[in-house]
């Protein structure tokens, strides 16, 4: 499922159960739309966020490049990607209990 942040204060709410990769990008960046037609052959939770419109929340999760993509359970951290990456590569920061 891809889900796009329509509003910051909707960001905890949607990622605080289960397993999610948060996409940081942006419209312009070439690298982030391959990424997103890697993430859309997934079966992954999917959250979307340009850093054009949530720079705040970029700028929490440190993020100085695109595309980033951080992956979270249960509202926390755990692992983080920056740059385009290949399917098995997500399969593999996915890979956690």
């Amino acid at each position: 499922m891809i889900k796009y942040l329509e509003k910051e204060e909707d960001f905890k709410a949607i990622i605080k159960d289960g397993k999610w990769i948060v996409d940081f990008y942006a419209e312009w960046c070439g690298p982030c739309k391959m990424l997103g037609y890697v993430l859309e052959d997934t079966d992954y939770n999917i959250l979307k966020v340009n850093t054009d419109n949530f720079q705040n929340l970029a700028f929490s999760f440190g993020v100085m490049s695109i595309p980033t993509l951080i992956i979270m359970k249960d509202g926390k951290e755990v692992n983080k990607s920056i740059g385009l990456i290949h399917k098995e590569d997500i399969e593999e920061l996915m890979d956690f209990e």
